[in-house]
């Protein structure tokens, strides 16, 4: 695939000596101990104005760049790094750390959204740099948490870059190799807007750079898992991009197509921030968002509480209660995790909640209080099967009673669990039969209301996002979701986005409680 041009002359900016910026004190702070400092090329001019919300239609409207794709990950060693934040405001800097075997690489960075289908554009390109091979990763022997101890390679200045979710690609110079490195510009104020949360504690739960991650370590079993992730180092998986590709990207794409108004975030920023989502219109947990820490659960149902909707696009949310913790490099750069080795956390032994799922005690709380449905099990692949076609979220699907799309069930979901607690009334739409490992039961997607207003709606399936990309005819890719599959989960999707944009659709569109028409038998029977 074709390198990357730098921005135009027509908007976009140039790559011209005299469109260069050099950074500012903090620059000059880092390269007095280290020369090693990008240089900012960028066209957006000055940063945005506090508490302004971003254009999406009009940033959408700019031309985007197809090239932006990883097409050479060459040898593992040749090129990574990783961001010292997970998040920084528009305008903040953040330094880069990269590692690599050849001798200078550069630094592209891509905001990622619809633009046109090709889905990335280029904001800004960074000098070369010189590379160095940095040292190799360390291991806690506590917790056999994995991280790094690299030098700074670059500061990067984010002075007019428009907030989003963006890739930072690294290319070596001799074209050999390339990777991603995420980083979210957050939004000043998600009021009135809706809220896409990056899922980036799940990402760092599944990264399994330097041999270890909170499910297998070096033993390739549990026992040598880690009881602790670090930020402090690059993602092994999709290319350094972590699970932002396959279970956010779509969806980002989709909402900025629309051209709703949206704000940005990651899930330790809703942790952090208590008013945050004040005001918000909507949250929006994607594809794979399993691991929250219990503050981020209290702001999030506190929004839910006071009218801001929430959705769902995926299954197994909110079930493992996490811990962040600082990293020599910054707040919140550690996820503690102990699961079932809770005991042992010494947090937990200082009176801190329990690391573990938030459903088992002590200290329980099922994530279905919050969301209305439960995380059921795994592994699954079944169709999805429509129960109440007449319900609004449907419109223009043309679906039936009945009407299945097979493997938008998989490979993890949930589903309403009146045994647990439920909030009421609480409608089911789609009630799919699946076998997990030998158990009969049921895959749910949900529509919720609450007193105050507030909508929920749950997929009850993690392969939604995916099934948004799916077209033609079914295959091994999208795990053989095909292009009627495709445009079904896109057009409810749509009817989610621009409904919830709106306001507590609640008030409007309370939900017609059905339970008992799906468990007649309650909640237990594998029905």
């Amino acid at each position: 695939m074709a390198h990357a041009e730098g921005p135009d002359r027509d908007g976009n900016g140039s790559t011209g000596a005299g469109r260069r910026r050099v950074l500012g004190l903090a620059a000059a702070s880092l390269a007095a101990a280290h020369p090693l400092v990008a240089a900012a090329q960028t066209a957006e001019g000055a940063a945005l104005p506090p508490h302004r919300g971003l254009d999406v239609r009009a940033e959408n409207a700019r031309p985007g760049h197809p090239d932006w794709r990883v097409a050479r990950t060459g040898a593992q060693y040749d090129v990574e790094g990783f961001a010292d934040r997970t998040s920084v405001l528009p305008g903040e800097p953040f330094t880069l750390r990269v590692s690599t075997t050849a001798p200078a690489y550069t630094v592209s960075a891509y905001r990622m959204g619809w633009y046109g289908g090709a889905r990335a554009r280029l904001v800004w390109r960074s000098e070369p740099l010189p590379g160095t091979r940095q040292a190799p990763a360390r291991t806690d022997p506590a917790t056999r948490m994995v991280r790094t101890d690299w030098e700074p390679s670059a500061l990067i200045d984010t002075t007019g870059w428009p907030e989003g979710c963006y890739l930072l690609r690294l290319d070596t110079r001799d074209g050999r190799a390339q990777r991603y490195v995420p980083i979210t510009l957050r939004s000043r104020s998600t009021a009135g807007r809706t809220v896409l949360v990056n899922a980036v504690a799940t990402w760092q739960a599944y990264n399994r750079w330097g041999g270890a991650e909170l499910y297998q370590g070096s033993t390739g079993r549990n026992d040598s898992r880690s009881l602790a992730v670090s930020f402090d180092r690059p993602y092994v998986n999709r290319k350094g991009g972590g699970q932002f590709m396959f279970f956010e990207a779509p969806l980002l794409a989709l909402a900025e197509r629309l051209g709703l108004p949206l704000a940005y975030a990651t899930g330790v920023d809703v942790a952090r921030e208590p008013r945050l989502l004040r005001a918000a219109a909507a949250v929006l947990s994607p594809g794979h968002d399993e691991y929250w820490s219990p503050e981020q659960r209290l702001h999030v149902t506190r929004a839910r509480d006071r009218g801001t909707n929430l959705a769902v696009f995926g299954a197994n949310c909110c079930y493992r209660r996490v811990r962040f913790e600082p990293s020599p490099l910054g707040p919140d750069r550690i996820v503690v995790c102990y699961k079932e080795d809770y005991a042992r956390d010494p947090g937990y032994r200082r009176g801190l909640p329990p690391t573990h799922d938030f459903r088992d005690g002590p200290a329980a709380d099922p994530e279905s209080a919050l969301l209305g449905v439960i995380y059921d099990g795994y592994p699954v692949d079944a169709p999805y099967v429509v129960s109440t076609p007449e319900h609004w979220l449907f419109a223009g699907t043309g679906v039936r009673a009945g009407e299945s799309f097979p493997h938008l069930v998989g490979i993890e979901y949930d589903r309403v669990d009146t045994a647990r607690p439920t909030p009421r009334p609480i409608e089911i739409l789609a009630h799919s039969p699946v076998v997990c490992k030998g158990r009969r039961s049921h895959a749910d997607s949900a529509y919720l209301t609450l007193p105050g207003g507030a909508a929920v709606f749950a997929t009850g399936t993690m392969r939604w996002v995916e099934a948004l990309d799916a077209q033609g005819p079914g295959s091994g890719a999208n795990h053989g979701m095909d292009g009627r599959t495709g445009r079904f989960t896109r057009t409810v999707t749509e009817n989610v986005l621009r409904a919830f944009a709106r306001g507590p659709v609640g008030r409007l569109r309370p939900a017609a409680d059905n339970v008992t028409a799906h468990y007649p038998n309650g909640p237990h029977p594998g029905a």
